[in-house]
C-alpha cells in the first residue's frame, strides 16, 4: 500500500514538473498556459489564478517564474480547501447516554 502511494505521489509530482517545463519554453509556452488556464484558476481562485496565468503568459517573466517554481514551489499558493461541515438535514446517530 505504501509503495503504491509513493508511486502516485511521484507520478503527480512528475506531471507538475513537466507542466512547468512546458510553460517555460519561450515560443510554445503561452499556448500551454492558455490550455491550463481553467485548471489553474479553479485551483488558485479567480484573482490569484488570473494573476498566475497572466504572469505565465508574459514571455520573459513567465519563463523566469516557471524556472524558479521548479526549484522553490508555487509562488502563488493554491486556495485553501473548504472544510466539510455536516448539514442540518444529515442525521448522525446519537450515542446513548452513559450514566
Amino acid at each position: 500500500m505504501a509503495k503504491k502511494r509513493k508511486k502516485g505521489i511521484a507520478k503527480r509530482g512528475g506531471w507538475e514538473v513537466a507542466k512547468k517545463l512546458l510553460k517555460a519554453i519561450p515560443i510554445i509556452g503561452p499556448i500551454f498556459v492558455v490550455g491550463f488556464a481553467g485548471h489553474d484558476i479553479k485551483k488558485k481562485g479567480l484573482v490569484a489564478g488570473a494573476v498566475h496565468v497572466g504572469l505565465d503568459a508574459t514571455p520573459v517573466v513567465g519563463t523566469a517564474k516557471n524556472v524558479l517554481e521548479i526549484f522553490t514551489g508555487d509562488l502563488i499558493p493554491d486556495k485553501a480547501d473548504k472544510v466539510q461541515t455536516p448539514s442540518r438535514t444529515s442525521r448522525q446517530p446519537v450515542p446513548p447516554n452513559q450514566n
